[in-house]
C-alpha cells in the first residue's frame, strides 16, 4: 500500500494548495497541443545542417562551384533565413494574438509554416525560392515562441506552471531528436543522390503543423484573453472547463476576480491609449521597464552562449572533434539530440518547479561553462585539426573523445538551463494587459540574436588568415558569453517559482539590484496579503478554503 501511495502524494506536493480537480486531461491536454509547437524550432535547427550535407542538395544549388568563404556565406545565410522570418513572425504574434486570440494565431501560423515549407521544397534549383521559403516558414516558426509560451502561462495552475511551460521547451528537442534521426535514417535508407534524401527529412515540418492545427480545433480559448476583451462569462466557462471545477467554486471565482483586478489596475496606471500608450507603459513605468530589460538580456545571454549554434551546426561540430565519416557523424549528432530531450525531460519534471527555475538555470550555466572551457581548451592545445591529412596522436584521440562529451554535457546544461528559462520567464513576468507585446518584442530580439549567431558562426569558424576567429577562438568566445551569463543570472534574474501571474508584479516593486534576490521574499508577502484580503471578503466558505489540508478537500470533494 505505502508504494501505491508515493505517486499521489508527489503529485499533491506538486499541486500546493490546489485541488486534485486541476490536474486532469483537458489540462494536459491543452499543454500538450501547444507544447507541440515548440517542435518547429527544433525540426528546423535539426535538419538543415543535414539539408546541407545531402548530395542532390548540394548539386541542386550548385554548392561545389563556391569558394569555401562563398560557400560559408551562403550557407550562413540559408541557415538563417527562418530567424530573419521569425523576427517579423515574433511581432506578428503580438498583432493576432491580442486581435483574434490564441487559438486562431495559432491556426494561421500553421499555415504559414506550412506553405513556407512547400515553397522551400520545390525549389528546383533556385536559391531565390530557397530564400523566400524558408522566410516564410520562418514568420510561422517565430510566431509559435510568443503564442504557445503565453496560451500555457494563462491556463496552468501556478504550481506546476513551469512544468506546463517546460512542455513547450521540451518540444523543441522532441524536433531536434527526430529531425538528427530522420536525416540519419534518410542516410541509411534513401539514396543520397535523389530529392527525396532532404524532401523525405523535411517533410517533418508539414506532419507537425497540420498537426497542431487540427488540434486547436479541440482545445478552449485562454481564459486571460477573453477578460481582456470583456467577456468574462465565457472567460469563466472556459477556466472551469480547464481546471475540472465548477463554476462557481471558490478557486475559479478567486483566479478570475485576480485576473479582472489586475487588468483594470493596469487600464488606470496606462499611461495612453493606442500604440503610443504602451510604447510609454512598457519603458517609462520602472517596474515594467526593468521587466523588459530583464527579458531582453535573457535573450542575449542565451543565444550568444554558443549552444543553439551547437544545435544547428552539430554535424559539424562533431566532425571538427574527430569523428570521421557522413554516418559516424549523424549517428553522434542523433544521440546529441536524445542527450538534450531527456536533460530537458529532467528539467521539466524535476527541477523547474521543485528547485525552483533559479537553481536549475545555475545548474545548468555552469555545466555549459565547464563544457565550453574544455572544448576551447582542447581546439588550443590541437591546432591544425581542420587541415587535411591531419592525425590524432593516442593522447589527443583521448583528449577529443573528452571534447566530444563536453559537447553532449554543454546541450545538457541548456537544456537544463537557459533554453527553459528563456521561454518560461517570457510567459511569466509581465502584466496581461502589456504580455503579449512584451513577448513579442523579447523573442524578436531572440531571433535577430539567434539571426546574427547562426549567420556569423560559419565565419567565426574560418581561420584567422580569412577573417574567422578560429574554431578555439570561436569557443573561447562562447566560454565568455557563458561566464558572463552564469553572474548576471546568479544576481538579476528573480525565483518565480509557485507565485500566480497576477503576483509578479510584487517582485519587480523592489530596487533593480535588489529584485534578483529579494524579489521573490517580496512578491510572497504581497501574495499573503492579498490572501488574508480576499478572506475577510468572502463569506465562511473561504476562509474554509483557505485552511483546510488537501486531504480533507479532497475527501470532501
Amino acid at each position: 500500500m505505502g508504494a501505491g501511495k508515493k505517486p499521489t502524494n508527489i503529485f499533491k506536493i506538486s499541486l500546493g494548495d490546489d485541488p486534485k480537480e486541476v490536474n486532469n486531461w483537458r489540462l494536459w491536454f491543452a499543454v500538450f497541443s501547444f507544447g507541440l509547437m515548440g517542435a518547429a524550432r527544433g525540426i528546423d535547427e535539426g535538419l538543415i545542417s543535414g539539408t546541407f550535407n545531402t548530395k542532390d542538395f548540394q548539386d541542386l544549388l550548385h554548392f561545389k562551384e563556391l569558394s569555401t568563404a562563398d560557400y560559408a556565406n551562403v550557407k550562413g545565410n540559408v541557415s538563417a533565413m527562418v530567424q530573419i522570418g521569425s523576427v517579423a513572425g515574433a511581432l506578428l504574434a503580438f498583432l493576432v494574438t491580442d486581435r483574434i486570440g490564441r487559438l486562431w494565431a495559432t491556426r494561421q501560423l500553421c499555415v504559414l509554416w506550412i506553405v513556407g515549407i512547400i515553397i522551400f521544397m520545390t525549389n528546383n534549383g533556385n536559391l531565390g525560392q530557397v530564400y523566400a521559403g524558408r522566410f516564410i516558414a520562418g514568420i510561422g516558426i517565430g510566431e509559435t515562441t510568443v503564442v504557445a509560451p503565453v496560451y500555457i502561462a494563462e491556463i496552468a495552475p501556478k504550481s506546476i506552471r513551469g512544468l506546463c511551460t517546460c512542455v513547450f521547451a521540451g518540444s523543441v528537442y522532441i524536433g531536434i531528436m527526430l529531425a538528427y534521426f530522420a536525416t540519419w535514417g534518410s542516410s541509411l535508407h534513401i539514396n543520397q543522390n535523389t530529392p527525396n534524401s532532404w524532401i523525405v527529412p523535411t517533410c517533418l515540418h508539414v506532419m507537425f503543423a497540420g498537426l497542431v492545427f487540427i488540434l486547436s480545433f479541440f482545445n478552449y480559448e485562454s481564459p486571460r484573453y477573453l477578460v481582456k476583451r470583456g467577456k468574462v462569462e465565457h472567460a469563466t466557462q472556459n477556466l472551469a472547463r480547464v481546471r475540472n471545477l465548477p463554476e462557481d467554486h471558490l478557486l475559479v471565482r478567486h483566479e478570475i476576480n485576480e485576473i479582472s483586478r489586475q487588468l483594470h489596475e493596469e487600464e488606470e496606471a496606462t499611461l495612453g491609449a493606442g500604440w503610443f500608450g504602451y510604447i510609454k507603459e512598457i519603458f517609462l513605468i520602472k517596474e515594467n521597464c526593468y521587466r523588459i530589460v530583464l527579458g531582453l538580456f535573457i535573450q542575449l545571454m542565451s543565444q550568444w552562449s554558443g549552444a543553439g549554434s551547437i544545435t544547428v551546426y552539430a554535424q559539424d561540430f562533431f566532425a571538427l572533434l574527430g569523428t570521421t565519416g557522413q554516418n559516424e557523424k549523424l549517428y553522434a549528432t542523433a544521440i546529441f539530440g536524445v542527450v538534450k530531450f531527456v536533460s530537458a525531460i529532467l528539467c521539466a519534471f524535476f527541477l523547474v518547479d521543485v528547485i525552483g527555475r533559479k537553481r536549475a538555470l545555475t545548474i545548468g550555466i555552469f555545466l555549459q561553462a565547464i563544457s565550453m572551457i574544455y572544448v576551447a581548451a582542447f581546439l588550443t592545445a590541437v591546432p591544425g585539426l581542420d587541415e587535411k591529412g591531419f592525425k590524432f596522436t593516442p593522447s589527443q584521440k583521448h583528449a577529443s573523445l573528452g571534447a566530444i562529451v563536453m559537447i553532449y554535457i554543454s546541450g545538457a546544461g541548456w537544456a537544463l538551463g537557459w533554453n527553459s528559462i528563456q521561454y518560461l520567464i517570457n510567459a511569466e513576468i509581465y502584466p496581461l494587459r502589456i504580455r503579449a507585446i512584451c513577448s513579442s518584442l523579447v523573442m524578436c530580439f531572440h531571433f535577430v540574436n539567434q539571426y546574427g549567431n547562426s549567420r556569423a558562426v560559419p565565419q567565426m569558424l574560418l581561420s584567422t588568415h580569412n577573417g574567422g576567429l578560429a574554431p578555439a577562438g570561436t569557443f573561447w568566445f562562447f566560454a565568455a558569453i557563458t561566464v558572463l551569463g552564469f553572474f548576471f543570472a546568479w544576481f538579476f534574474i528573480p525565483e518565480t517559482a509557485g507565485l500566480s501571474l497576477e503576483s509578479m508584479d510584487a517582485l519587480f516593486k523592489l530596487r533593480w539590484y535588489q529584485i534578483g534576490r529579494m524579489g521573490r521574499a517580496q512578491a510572497k508577502v504581497e501574495e499573503q496579503r492579498e490572501i488574508e484580503r480576499v478572506i475577510q471578503e468572502k463569506e465562511g466558505t473561504s476562509v474554509a478554503y483557505q485552511v483546510e489540508t488537501s486531504e480533507k478537500r479532497d475527501e470532501r470533494v
